[in-house]
């Protein structure tokens, strides 16, 4: 069985990984994708102390499954909105998104 400190480790990492490229990059893609990892990170706390304090319970699990779904709902809107974005302006870029005319 692996220890706790290194799923919760491994979940850290995950996350400071996702805040990383949260605020570094500039590709409205590589920003969802960051998006997404800093949630699965929380999706692999849920389930790790769900295993380690209640293993006869499901509550992380379903909390996991309510996450995964709230992720899919948003990578489906965003990806909507980088079509948007980039049928007016051309370019996915962040920055560049300041000069759409409203």
């Amino acid at each position: 069985m692996i220890p706790l400190h290194y799923i919760l480790f491994l979940s850290t990492a995950l996350f400071f990984i996702g805040m990383y490229g949260l605020f570094t990059r500039r590709n409205i893609i590589t920003i969802l994708m960051s998006v997404e990892l800093i949630l699965n990170s929380v999706n692999i706390n849920f389930i790790a102390f769900n295993k380690y304090l209640y293993p006869d319970r499901l509550e992380g699990l379903f909390f996991s499954l309510f996450i995964i779904a709230i992720a899919a709902a948003e990578a489906a809107v965003a990806i909507a909105i980088i079509i948007n974005l980039y049928r007016n302006i051309r370019s996915v870029d962040v920055e560049s998104a300041d000069d759409m005319k409203f």
